[in-house]
């Protein structure tokens, strides 16, 4: 999709399991609306009928000894569907997308973690998405111990505790080199990544966010300023 055929504004995080992406998300959500703006709230793997039932199966501990080829197939198909019915629809009529996860996510889960390597993840990311990028991708950058320590006595909305799904279950080294291809990525694309601490007081942290995304939407407002 060509910068001429989108009127929205693309928003990822991303992040170790544990780091509060989806919370601060969610906060962002808050923060937007409450400006009269328009928001679809989406995640990874999911966001559409497929994507969740594909969601069930990634994240259930029932299924052992997939392979890391498998897996990657799984989340790139779940991302091909997110794109096309989801995201682009939604920037196409002028919305800010905001999605819990997306290709970078594979980058750092399949590239790094399952040790895929992060070009090909690249490479077919271009396919499963046809080149849509976020705008801004907030990294939460935590040490991987820490978030697992987090996900301990997490309460879910019917008010049970949750128990660690299949990649949450992985070892500690997994989540380690995680973190660290997520950084990696920081790197090459300073420009797109804002990475932020993590370990800071909720509040704070959106209100960093919230004045990021504000001024990316300022800037964006401009330069489509005359589109219409």
């Amino acid at each position: 999709m060509s910068e001429q055929e989108r009127t929205g504004l693309f928003i990822t995080f991303e992040g170790v399991e544990g780091c509060g992406k989806s919370t601060q998300a969610r906060l962002l959500v808050k923060h937007l609306e409450a400006r009269g703006i328009g928001v679809v709230l989406t995640r990874e793997p999911g966001g559409t009928a497929l994507g969740e039932r594909l969601r069930e199966i990634l994240l259930d501990t029932g299924q052992t000894g997939m392979r890391a080829e498998t897996e990657l197939f799984l989340y790139l198909a779940s991302r091909s569907e997110h794109v096309a019915h989801v995201i682009v629809p939604a920037l196409k009529r002028g919305a800010v997308v905001i999605s819990d996860r997306f290709a970078d996510a594979s980058v750092a889960y399949q590239g790094g973690g399952r040790g895929l390597g992060a070009d090909l993840v690249r490479s077919l990311n271009e396919t499963a998405t046809g080149g849509v990028k976020p705008d801004i991708s907030f990294l939460l950058d935590l040490d991987a111990g820490e978030g697992l320590g987090r996900l301990t006595g997490r309460i879910q909305d019917d008010g049970l505790v949750a128990a660690r799904d299949r990649i949450e279950s992985e070892a500690i080294e997994f989540h380690g080199t995680v973190r660290q291809a997520y950084l990696d990525e920081a790197i090459l694309e300073p420009k797109r990544f804002a990475v932020l601490d993590a370990r800071g007081h909720i509040e704070e942290l959106a209100r960093e966010i919230a004045s990021r995304a504000d001024d990316l939407l300022e800037e964006w407002t401009g330069k489509h300023a005359g589109d219409d």
